[in-house]
């Protein structure tokens, strides 16, 4: 981010890791809830919380939802790498922004990293993200430009940019230049965000999209590039095979 954009903000140094939703479509219901779900023999959310410990992130906030006690046991019984609290997302059926809003009581006012417990990825993504400056009242999002060795671009997140500026975001963009990796550097802003986005909704329903999205229009969304870093989402029998073959 240019220097001129936006004041550098402190690093983040709490992440919370969304592991609410239910997995259809990896057939969890089958198994273990879909963050126990082993790659490689190492359960996805294992994963996810080994490379914030090897970033030198000290906490971690796992929000659940769908089966929540099973991943609660799951992860303390696997002896996580770094202190984790769990919050419940009720609403979990509804979207992923409603599990963010569920840690805004334990992170308050800190900046902090999101997650979701279902994409792995190098350390590196990490501290690269740490590294980037985080716009007082916006985020960071990591995204990869490495468009061609995206393993499933229907099913991506996809994100315009003008230069280091997030102008849009969503599944079904027509035009774009990078991919939403999962991972974010955020100000307590996006709560805000994402409550407001969700008050012109009945049910306050929100997506981390929406709530990005408003942030686009302050001109307070970011992203940094992951260069040759490598990620995954592991969100279908195939993007597992996938993840397994270039993290196993």
């Amino acid at each position: 981010m240019n220097a001129d954009t936006a004041a550098p903000g402190s690093a983040p140094a709490i992440a919370v890791i969304i592991a609410a939703g239910r997995g259809s479509r990896l057939k969890s219901h089958l198994g273990p809830p879909k963050p126990l779900l082993p790659l490689a023999g190492r359960p996805l959310i294992l994963r996810v919380l080994d490379r914030f410990a090897e970033a030198g992130i000290p906490e971690a906030i796992v929000v659940v939802g769908h089966r929540g006690d099973e991943v609660r046991k799951g992860v303390f019984a696997a002896n996580p790498p770094v202190p984790v609290r769990f919050v419940e997302n009720e609403r979990w059926r509804l979207s992923n922004g409603l599990s963010v809003l569920a840690s805004r009581e334990v992170v308050g006012g800190r900046p902090f990293f999101i997650s979701m417990a279902d994409h792995i990825f190098d350390t590196a993504l990490i501290t690269g993200l740490a590294a980037a400056p985080l716009p007082p009242g916006g985020l960071v999002l990591a995204v990869d430009r490495k468009l061609d060795a995206i393993y499933d671009m229907d099913d991506a997140t996809k994100v315009q940019t003008a230069e280091d500026r997030i102008v849009a975001i969503g599944k079904e963009l027509a035009e774009f230049d990078a991919v939403d990796t999962g991972l974010f550097a955020c100000t307590a802003a996006l709560y805000d965000a994402i409550e407001t986005a969700g008050s012109f909704r009945e049910d306050g329903d929100c997506s981390l999209s929406d709530g990005v999205t408003a942030l686009i229009a302050g001109e307070r969304a970011f992203v940094h590039d992951i260069g040759d870093g490598r990620w995954q989402d592991v969100d279908t029998p195939g993007a597992a095979e996938h993840a397994a073959k270039v993290f196993g």
